[in-house]
């Protein structure tokens, strides 16, 4: 065993790692918070500082393996200290190129300047009223049930719908599109990592569909989103092609869908396990958004993102290579307990806990960053509004103490399978048990 009993957990391939990542990310921010590994070629940066560092510098990093992960082999043999002029000759040729999440500089900033005008506040906003009467009636649902299994009848299409209507697609539409995004490939599958994270498959599926919006939208524009986006134009006055929107919605649907929907059954889970801190939201609704950051920071559902060394150069006291993969492990940099005091707990409240990195940061902060926070806190605000209690199925999880629960098996999306839950109506409260005991 090297380094004096140290075993480097297999973060692609063990699947007890998923149940739990932090023990192993906390064990190998032990040895390093930059360290080579011995399993792969890559450097993995746990610490949060360093995390940060190589997320602002575009000079030396580029993120054109962001989709394709970094276990990938390379579409090229990296030669000297500097391989800008081979990335972009093969750009072509990475997994997942046609995101606008794997290019760089200038191309990257005109493709996000594309999406910018669909996260405007008075946008938001006009969506919001929409996740509001959305949330009322899947929580309505499931109430009249008594019981829901979350992912599935309440999240997923929760924050599939909300993205439908803030891009403007028709309602008769939705639930198709819904359909496919639920039987999309795993982003990030342990048991084929080299696969990445493209957004091929799911273009075949559903790329018609949206070309057919755009070229629709610029043949007949009206007063809508889907319209705004089929006649945006890149900063140099230029008009996208068709399928360069179409890949840009597509990837709105498919990051959105999936984190969004992985947050709200993490927090849920931990509502359901702590009803202390449910009790206090329930009493204060307005520290909603404060839990949710502090969950982001704890528990996000983004664990990874990588970045392909472009030049020669250190991060912390680590000489790194041009062509060397980095993956910057945002679970790791959030419990970096030398940049967050006792980093595994939960703080309602933790002082400027917003500067986590759950949504990255610098040029690639995850655009939709506003609308997950936004979509994510009326949700719950509606679940308080209309339950008295949440509850974890004991017959689908077993009892507290002992629950059987499972995650998603990628290294990139920390987020559960399934999360089968008991909703007790606002208006019936439940009956002390005989055996329960009053305290006063």
């Amino acid at each position: 065993m090297p380094e004096g009993g140290f075993q480097e957990p297999d973060f692609f391939t063990d699947h007890s790692v998923l149940l739990n990542p932090y023990e192993p990310l906390k064990d190998v921010r032990s040895q390093a918070p930059v360290r080579q590994m011995e399993s792969h070629d890559f450097v993995m940066v746990t610490g949060f500082a360093e995390g940060t560092a190589v997320l602002l510098d575009q000079e030396h990093f580029s993120a054109v393996i962001a989709a394709a992960g970094p276990t990938a082999p390379l579409p090229f043999v990296p030669e000297g200290d500097d391989i800008t002029d081979q990335i972009a000759a093969h750009h072509g040729e990475f997994v997942g190129h046609e995101t606008f999440l794997s290019f760089d500089g200038p191309q990257h900033s005109a493709r996000r300047a594309l999406l910018s005008r669909l996260f405007t506040p008075s946008r938001l906003k006009a969506n919001e009223l929409y996740m509001h009467d959305l949330a009322d009636q899947l929580i309505g649902d499931a109430l009249a049930k008594g019981k829901c299994e979350l992912m599935h009848d309440l999240a997923t299409p929760y924050v599939t719908y909300v993205i439908a209507d803030l891009l403007g697609v028709p309602e008769e539409d939705r639930p198709a599109i819904a359909d496919f995004l639920a039987a999309a490939p795993l982003p990030g599958a342990v048991d084929d990592a080299d696969a990445g994270a493209s957004l091929a498959p799911l273009a075949e599926k559903i790329g018609g569909i949206f070309a057919g919006y755009i070229v629709d939208r610029r043949a007949n524009p009206r007063e809508d989103v889907m319209t705004d986006l089929a006649t945006a134009r890149f900063p140099d006055g230029t008009l996208p092609e068709v399928q360069e929107l179409v890949i840009i919605a597509i990837f709105l649907f498919a990051a959105g869908q999936d984190t969004s929907a992985k947050l709200i059954g993490n927090s849920a889970r931990f509502l359901a396990e702590n009803p202390d801190v449910e009790a206090q939201l329930r009493a204060d609704r307005g520290q909603i958004g404060p839990f949710l950051e502090e969950m982001l920071r704890l528990e996000g559902s983004s664990k990874v993102t990588h970045r392909l060394t472009r030049k020669s150069t250190r991060i912390g006291d680590l000489d790194v290579p041009a062509g060397k993969r980095v993956v910057i492990s945002l679970s790791g940099a959030n419990r970096d307990p030398a940049r967050w005091e006792d980093p595994d707990s939960f703080r309602l409240g933790r002082p400027r806990v917003k500067e986590h990195l759950a949504f990255g940061r610098g040029a690639h902060t995850c655009i939709g960053n506003p609308l997950a926070r936004a979509e994510v806190r009326v949700l719950f605000d509606r679940l308080f509004e209309h339950t008295a209690s949440i509850t974890i199925s004991e017959e689908h999880h077993g009892p507290a103490g002992d629950r059987r629960l499972d995650y998603e098996p990628s290294y990139i999306v920390r987020g559960l399978k399934e999360l089968h839950m008991e909703l007790t109506p606002a208006a019936v409260r439940a009956e002390p048990k005989q055996d329960d005991v009053s305290v006063s």
